[in-house]
């Protein structure tokens, strides 16, 4: 579904004559297709948004840079990409809910130390994917077991 969205998001971005967005979804489709010819496999709705996270990071740690050495026209352009490749994300949950599922997670496994920490990141991760920083939640759950 996601692929098909994009496919369709490519198609209007050149009928539009919009070149810029176009250029970041073409990346973002031989992001995927490179993962699918790595993997020998097609990617479903779940790696793909995996691909877009790790994508999105990508930019993050771009645009930081960036602005660290003066470079706001890169940076600009980064932030663009980063906005073009939020859309396919799912929306974002808030700090409360996060804290709501942390909370689930560790009652549900049990979990009291940091020894557990594997555990409750597999069971969050799928709940999570693309919806939260999963290196922010990573940092909160190892603040919660205290890490």
């Amino acid at each position: 579904m996601l692929k098909q969205r994009l496919t369709d998001d490519m198609k209007g971005a050149m009928k539009a004559g919009d070149k810029s967005r176009l250029g970041v979804i073409r990346l973002i489709n031989a992001a995927i297709k490179q993962r699918e010819v790595d993997e020998r496999t097609e990617l479903d709705d779940t790696q793909v948004l995996a691909v877009l996270e790790k994508m999105v990071k990508q930019r993050r740690d771009s645009i930081a840079q960036y602005e660290s050495a003066g470079r706001e026209d890169l940076a600009e352009g980064e932030r663009f990409e980063l906005e073009v490749c939020q859309d396919y994300l799912p929306e974002a949950l808030s700090e409360g809910e996060i804290t709501a599922l942390i909370d689930e997670a560790v009652a549900a496994t049990g979990a009291t130390s940091m020894r557990d920490m594997g555990k409750l990141m597999g069971v969050l991760k799928p709940k999570l994917q693309g919806r939260a920083d999963m290196g922010e939640v990573s940092k909160r759950v190892k603040a919660r077991l205290g890490g």
